[in-house]
């Protein structure tokens, strides 16, 4: 894997692509550096080796350009006081003012860049085409911002003299940024940042490099976004717990009541489909066999604990109930390689979080002795930081759908387009 870990970046202007897509409040105000703070590392081995940052990133989903909700400058303050110095910063990432100021960069300086996303070549996707608009309109706006792409992609590399992806979280999309550059840089000054290869080394040890007993505990509310990521995972694990709304589907398909639990009615067939795919594979599908229910969907509603499949009209389950928590929890400490994603009920709601602080203390628990523990995707992320349990487990990844559509076996472009396949 070629990474900065052996790389001199003195006198190097370095282009890094990280996550900065952090959560602003509406003031602008950065509620979870998480991202950022992760990314130091690389940052600070790139300046202190001296060489010059030029800093890019995404935020948000931007419609137009600019859209001053989505701008980096309302994180360059936070950005300067966590590297130690003053950044400067380019109001567009792609005119010639940034150029200059790229170009003008002295060893141990830094240059944030302005929102990628404020371009449509970022993504390589058309904007502001009317509703109407026919099929040869699409057809000729998508070949537009294809070809001015190049030239968009083209003019990010011209700043710097190697790059640096520290994305993860991005790795999954075929951008500008995060994987079309990489061509504009020869084979040994292109390579992968500190976090980056955490994260794939971690995806790859639980993929790869398994340790067992394989858990993997997968909760969110569709089976129907899950589909992949299941059917790859039994033929790798050795338990698949499935928790959080999913278990609905599951428990109906079995011909259980669940009241007006969520439920995808049109997903019955295949969750009977996966348990059979199960159980051909020798994985132990665990379901839960108990449930807290609640008369509304709110923290204030009235609860109570029944059998997950005896649910009464006008009743959800809102999170597994403690006959579950201790099924989930031996399942989990007996494992030696333990995946979370997703939590087992709604842990928005403080009194429906027990089910999954139960999972997440298993896991430490299982981590204690000597388990490999990757959480990520969904909220289980936020799981852990809410019940205090990060430091607790092996590795917490900053990956969303980039860390699924690994563990489902495609191919990240972020990746390919330095590492290869």
């Amino acid at each position: 894997m070629q990474t900065i870990e052996k790389f001199n970046f003195a006198d190097k202007k370095v282009f890094v692509r990280v996550d900065f897509n952090v959560p602003l409040d509406e003031n602008g105000n950065i509620t979870d550096d998480t991202r950022i703070r992760a990314a130091l590392p690389t940052l600070k081995r790139i300046l202190n080796d001296g060489g010059s940052l030029i800093i890019a990133s995404h935020m948000g989903r931007p419609k137009k350009n600019p859209d001053i909700k989505y701008s980096l400058k309302q994180i360059l303050a936070h950005v300067s006081d966590l590297l130690g110095i003053d950044v400067k910063f380019a109001p567009d990432c792609a005119d010639e003012e940034a150029a200059k100021l790229a170009a003008g960069l002295k060893a141990g300086e830094a240059l944030l860049l302005e929102n990628l996303r404020f371009y449509a070549e970022e993504e390589g996707k058309p904007r502001g085409l009317a509703e109407d608009a026919s099929d040869d309109e699409k057809a000729a706006a998508k070949k537009a911002v294809k070809e001015s792409q190049k030239e968009f992609t083209k003019k990010l590399a011209s700043y710097a003299d190697c790059y640096v992806n520290d994305a993860f979280g991005t790795a999954h999309r075929a951008h500008a940024s995060t994987a079309l550059i990489a061509k504009y840089f020869d084979e040994g000054n292109k390579m992968f940042g500190y976090l980056m290869e955490k994260e794939v080394n971690a995806v790859q040890k639980i993929l790869a490099d398994t340790v067992r007993p394989f858990t993997a505990i997968m909760g969110g509310s569709k089976v129907s976004s899950k589909i992949e990521i299941i059917e790859n995972l039994l033929t790798k694990v050795d338990n698949l717990i499935i928790a959080g709304g999913m278990t609905y589907t599951f428990t109906k398909a079995l011909g259980g009541k669940i009241g007006r639990s969520i439920c995808e009615d049109d997903k019955l067939d295949l969750a009977l489909e996966l348990m059979e795919k199960a159980e051909k594979n020798d994985v132990n599908m665990v379901l839960a066999v108990d449930a807290k229910i609640a008369d509304d969907f709110s923290n204030d509603a009235n609860t109570k604990f029944v059998a997950v499949d005896e649910i009464p009209d006008g009743w959800e389950g809102l999170d597994i109930g403690p006959e579950t928590e201790k099924i989930f929890a031996d399942v989990i400490r007996n494992s030696k390689t333990i995946l979370w994603n997703g939590p087992t009920g709604v842990f928005e709601f403080d009194n429906f979080t027990s089910g999954s602080r139960a999972v997440g203390e298993a896991i430490v628990e299982a981590t204690k002795n000597g388990a490999f523990s990757l959480v990520g995707g969904g909220d289980s992320v936020a799981c852990v930081n809410k019940f205090g349990l990060a430091d607790g487990v092996s590795y917490v990844s900053t990956g969303g759908g980039a860390l699924l559509e690994a563990i489902e076996g495609c191919v990240l472009p972020g990746i390919e387009a330095i590492r290869g396949y």
